[in-house]
């Protein structure tokens, strides 16, 4: 009934009538209003859709270096903007991103959506707040930086086509601008008293001249004329000569001179006046940018107190179960002469790279028979072996894991670094490739890419969660059977008591204020990795704050969880199920993690 003939009813109708009347038009009223609501509700969630449309969109175009990892082609000829009038403009779209979902209605979105816009302005306003700590002063550091991710483009870059070949060129000859952004955002930080500390500079001047001293024929930019021709189209195997050429002539004239202007800016300019301080306490608010990236990384209200004292607890913890084990194995001497004959005895090295390759492959071999039995649901995307570069394997970690991209147009990478193979123990083998591959980081990470929530949450890099899961899944390797053999598990053992250490040394670096000696010398007593390794990590403490501490939090809270719903749920728990809804909402807050299964627990 029209609303407007139903009020003339009511008004002229006989009283009886008007009852019914009245009851109708409310009745009407109702179901417009609820089709109003209705409407409003189903607006604001487009609304919100639109925003996470348009960021995504910002992030690719911003980023196309990225964009072309995840298999978006657009940009493949671009490189970002690190300009600092670019990074200013960055902050500002991220404010306008703010601004826009602020402005919606909280109470007409969805139950999923108000978790998106919880985590989406969460995201956002994190990043707003490191406006203020200036980081793309020091973004050149020895772990990550211009000079060692640019020579990786090529592991993503389409080579096939010539119109493929062009796009390359093109970025590879904005390597120039790059190095001259670079260069004036980090004279732009020394007149503000922002440096990154003397020992990481060195190690990046170390790694710049190393990489500039390369051949241009061993060049990894000429990685794709190593490939076979099938690899190619017909049209480019005919000016293959020609572009092989032109790539030469980029290296030759725009990548190494830029990679010697910026050797001799380093060298002459920027490293006299880095400070000796190694905490990042010594750079303006330095002591704000720690307590903001021990948030950011371990997504808890912790103090750097507070994690300084959990690490010790678990240090000795750890350091008990270390000693038992020792003489369990039946070793008659002290655990530190123990940790030295590890350091020093060749049965636990390989001589060979194929060797320690080989070997990772034979452990992710086992393991993978073993997934169907702690999980409900597993990745579809496959993972590889690589080794690291040589140009930073130096300087770099033991491993790493790179995600492959959502089209699936390659594997994602467990990347070992091969440098210096006395120092890479065979024990530590088993934990090392569950934390990184299955059911570590790869399992993670992929199933996070299945999902079917929005590209930013697949973007979103919770390191507690990340770091915590791929610590937590070293220890599935107990339940799995992996470290039957008792070197591997004390080299399991090694690994978590290195992991509680890093909350003691880096809260000590960046907290305490303790020297790189100091740091070097805590790990040394409680841990049995080579001095090159414990070197390594510290340094890459010294140039990541906080990062760290990501992995023993994450891990101990997963664990606290699980603890938890076993001893609620008794026989109706199912490691499966709780793995599963542990991996369900892809990498989240520890706060919401927690909040999740207990509501779990409780419907069960």
């Amino acid at each position: 009934m029209n609303t407007k003939i139903a009020l003339f009813l009511m008004r002229f109708a006989p009283r009886a009538m008007r009852y019914a009347l009245c009851a109708s038009t409310f009745m009407l009223l109702q179901a417009c209003n609820d089709q109003k609501t209705s409407e409003q509700d189903e607006a604001t969630n487009q609304a919100i859709a639109k925003i996470f449309s348009d960021y995504q969109e910002y992030s690719l175009r911003n980023f196309p270096e990225k964009a072309t990892y995840d298999g978006d082609h657009r940009y493949d000829d671009q490189l970002t903007d690190i300009s600092e009038a670019a990074v200013n403009a960055r902050f500002d779209s991220l404010r306008n991103f703010l601004k826009r979902i602020k402005a919606l209605e909280l109470h007409q979105l969805t139950v999923a959506n108000k978790l998106n816009f919880d985590l989406f302005s969460q995201k956002l306003e994190q990043k707003v707040a490191s406006e203020k700590f200036n980081r793309h002063y020091t973004s050149l550091t020895q772990q990550d930086g211009l000079h060692i991710s640019f020579p990786q483009i090529i592991e993503s870059q389409p080579a096939k086509t010539v119109k493929d070949f062009e796009k390359y060129f093109a970025r590879l000859k904005g390597f120039e601008k790059l190095v001259d952004d670079l260069i004036d955002n980090m004279r732009e930080g020394l007149k503000k008293g922002y440096t990154n500390p003397e020992i990481i500079v060195e190690k990046v001047l170390e790694q710049v001249k190393g990489f500039k001293n390369i051949p241009t024929e061993e060049s990894p930019f000429m990685k794709p004329f190593k490939k076979p021709d099938s690899l190619f189209e017909s049209s480019t195997i005919k000016q293959k000569s020609k572009l092989r050429v032109e790539l030469t002539t980029i290296i030759e004239q725009n990548i190494v001179p830029a990679y010697e202007k910026l050797e001799k800016f380093l060298e002459k300019e920027y490293l006299p006046k880095c400070r000796k301080d190694v905490g990042v306490w010594a750079n303006p608010d330095g002591d704000l940018y720690y307590k903001y990236a021990v948030k950011k990384h371990t997504s808890t209200d912790l103090t750097a107190e507070q994690i300084f004292d959990l690490g010790m607890k678990e240090v000795k913890r750890i350091s008990a179960a270390m000693e038992a084990l020792k003489e369990e194995i039946g070793f008659k001497g002290t655990l530190n002469e123990f940790i030295q004959d590890l350091r020093t005895n060749p049965k636990f090295y390989y001589t060979e790279v194929d060797g320690l390759m080989d070997g990772f492959r034979d452990i992710l071999k086992k393991m993978d028979k073993q997934l169907p039995g702690l999980f409900g649901r597993l990745p579809k995307a496959k993972y590889d072996l690589k080794e690291l570069e040589l140009y930073r394997a130096k300087s770099a970690p033991q491993a790493y894991y790179y995600e492959p991209p959502e089209d699936g147009s390659r594997p994602g990478y467990f990347y070992v670094n091969t440098y210096d193979l006395p120092s890479r123990p065979k024990y530590t083998m088993t934990a090392l490739a569950l934390h990184e591959a299955v059911p570590g980081h790869h399992l993670q990470i992929t199933i996070n890419q299945e999902l079917t929530i929005p590209w930013f949450r697949k973007r979103m890099h919770i390191t507690a969660f990340v770091e915590g899961w791929g610590l937590y899944a070293e220890h599935l390797g107990y339940e799995a059977g992996m470290y039957e053999d008792k070197y591997q598990h004390f080299g399991a053992l090694t690994f978590e008591i290195w992991r509680a250490c890093r909350l003691v040394v880096d809260a000590g670096i960046h907290y305490k204020k303790w020297t790189r000696q100091q740091a070097i010398d805590f790990m040394k007593e409680y841990t049995p990795n080579s001095e090159l390794d414990i070197k390594s990590e510290i340094d890459r403490y010294i140039a990541w704050p906080g990062q760290a501490l990501a992995y023993k939090i994450g891990e101990l809270k997963i664990k606290e969880l699980r603890k938890k719903a076993e001893t609620e749920l008794e026989d109706k728990f199912d490691v499966k199920e709780f793995h599963d809804k542990v991996l369900e909402n892809g990498a989240i807050p520890l706060f919401l993690l927690e909040k999740n299964i207990i509501t779990w627990i409780g419907e069960k």
